[in-house]
């Protein structure tokens, strides 16, 4: 089912979401149904404050098959990349914004079990955004900063 996309003004998107201490089958189907969301929206990831869900949740696929990590966190980061980047959340709206060129980000997939998800180039921006999405941070914030 096609989710709602909330826009930037919403409050949920500027929440830090909560951590999921289990994986239940509302879960999947949220996977599922945000997914879909994501493909519908072209968008290359998506997280699920995004959709009115206050849970660390994202999902993303740059082209090769979705990835889904619960409770994920960047744990290494190196380099810097400046690119366009834009929003679902900010339809119409795309900035170029410097983030680090290469992360490591480890969560738990959708079978319960801890992964690490190693990404460059749109990989990389689209992990560190959505994970930005989990703590109330929009890209649009790191503009103030890099002026």
């Amino acid at each position: 089912m096609k989710l709602k996309i909330y826009g930037e003004n919403e409050p949920v998107l500027r929440l830090k979401a909560k951590p999921i201490s289990k994986i239940t089958k509302r879960h999947r189907v949220l996977v599922k149904d945000m997914l879909e969301t994501m493909y519908h929206a072209n968008g290359v990831g998506l997280a699920a404050p995004q959709v009115g869900v206050s849970e660390r949740l994202i999902v993303i696929d740059v082209g090769d098959g979705p990835i889904v990590l619960f409770n994920p966190q960047i744990v290494a980061a190196e380099g810097q990349d400046r690119d366009v980047e834009g929003c679902l959340s900010i339809p119409g709206r795309s900035e170029y914004i410097t983030r680090a060129a290469k992360v490591k980000a480890t969560g738990i997939n959708l079978d319960g079990k801890p992964v690490t998800v190693e990404g460059e180039g749109l990989l990389a921006r689209a992990l560190q955004h959505e994970i930005d999405h989990l703590d109330g941070i929009l890209f649009i914030d790191y503009l103030k900063e890099q002026k």
